[in-house]
């Protein structure tokens, strides 16, 4: 099947986790890492105009572009027009501002970030899909696409407003497949009814699935003892069909280790693996956790906007997986307005029109406890 990006190698290298020295990014175990992941036949790179306040950018070029000639890799980043510009012409500099972080003089893969929600509204105000394709036009940008966190009927709008981009970037992975929230199986599909290839990312669910619960654990280690559960999640992304890659935002050497003898031997998952992970699926299910169905009427007329299926989303990760870390930061972004658990002013409309009788604000105030 030919598509866009089929001959890239399905491991990518996502630049938003990487090592630390304190509050900087390690660069020496970073160029580690980079060459390593080339040594080993990977090629494809992603960061974006805000990982680690453009350091990441910063990283791609004295770890990537300053040490490698430009044609063996291919770099993709990422424009926030939602995140702080006041007019256009900011949200254009940062496109700029950018390739000067990089040095990259062209970007392989280029990405409105984030859309969704109201953040396409920013992008659609600045102008920055035509703005785009003037790059693509210029050299500067090969191939334009966008990231999405939102639901299949959100992507489907986008796509059929602006068939003029060539990919999307989704997150899919085994947990959130049929998640009601996430909706990857759902967003997948409609990614190829619209014919547009897929890269793949957050594959291990912002590194929760790498440490499952026991049960899941064992459900895993009696198929493969020796295979990481990070590894489960990789071949699992990287058996889809249509995919130019899948990242993984690796932290450190081990972590980058793992995951090219996962993929430089890579074996798309098998029968009885499937069903491993459907008992896994199952087993995480069975967890108790805030029984939302995403139906948002509790949104509407909350007087305070709070998100409250995305914030009970975030959750029943930490529920589910009884890990704080990868919620608590998904959680912090939810609320990056203001409109925390916490400020929930016990008005009782979010309970009124709940179709599952949810104890809306005891979860809000359970919430809060946990994150704020």
């Amino acid at each position: 099947m030919d598509y866009l990006g089929k001959d890239i190698p399905k491991l990518g290298f996502g630049l938003m986790r990487l090592p630390m020295t304190g509050e900087q990014i390690d660069i020496e175990q970073t160029k580690i890492m980079v060459d390593k992941f080339l040594a080993a036949g990977f090629t494809y790179f992603d960061t974006a105009y805000g990982y680690n306040n453009g350091e990441s950018e910063k990283a791609a070029k004295t770890a990537l572009v300053d040490r490698y000639p430009r044609e063996k890799f291919q770099l993709a980043t990422k424009l926030p027009a939602w995140a702080g510009p006041k007019n256009a012409d900011e949200a254009k500099q940062m496109f700029f501002t950018s390739l000067e972080r990089t040095g990259a003089g062209y970007f392989d893969f280029y990405l409105l970030h984030n859309c969704g929600a109201e953040r396409t509204k920013a992008f659609d105000d600045f102008g920055i899909w035509d703005f785009v394709l003037e790059q693509r036009e210029k050299g500067l940008v090969k191939h334009a696409g966008f990231s999405l966190h939102d639901t299949a009927d959100v992507l489907d709008d986008i796509l059929t407003r602006h068939p003029e981009m060539e990919f999307v970037q989704l997150q899919i992975n085994y947990a959130d497949w049929n998640s009601p929230t996430v909706q990857s199986a759902k967003c997948f599909e409609t990614a190829k009814k619209h014919g547009k290839p897929v890269i793949i990312m957050e594959p291990v669910k912002g590194g929760l699935l790498a440490k499952p619960i026991p049960s899941a654990a064992k459900i895993l280690n009696g198929v493969h003892p020796r295979s990481s559960p990070a590894s489960w999640a990789m071949r699992f992304a990287a058996s889809l069909d249509n995919v130019i890659t899948v990242l993984s935002g690796m932290s450190d050497i081990e972590q980058m280790e793992d995951n090219l003898a996962t993929m430089s031997d890579f074996h798309p998952l098998d029968g009885a693996e499937y069903a491993a992970i459907e008992r896994v699926r199952d087993a995480l299910d069975a967890i108790e956790s805030i029984p939302c169905t995403q139906c948002r009427y509790c949104v509407k007329g909350c007087p305070q906007g709070i998100v409250i299926p995305d914030i009970f989303d975030a959750m029943n990760q930490y529920l589910v997986f009884d890990n704080l870390e990868t919620p608590k930061r998904f959680y912090g972004f939810l609320t990056r307005n203001g409109n925390t658990a916490g400020t929930c002013a016990e008005c009782g409309r979010c309970e009124s029109v709940c179709p599952q009788h949810i104890g809306i604000m005891r979860e809000l105030k359970r919430t809060a406890a946990a994150f704020e």
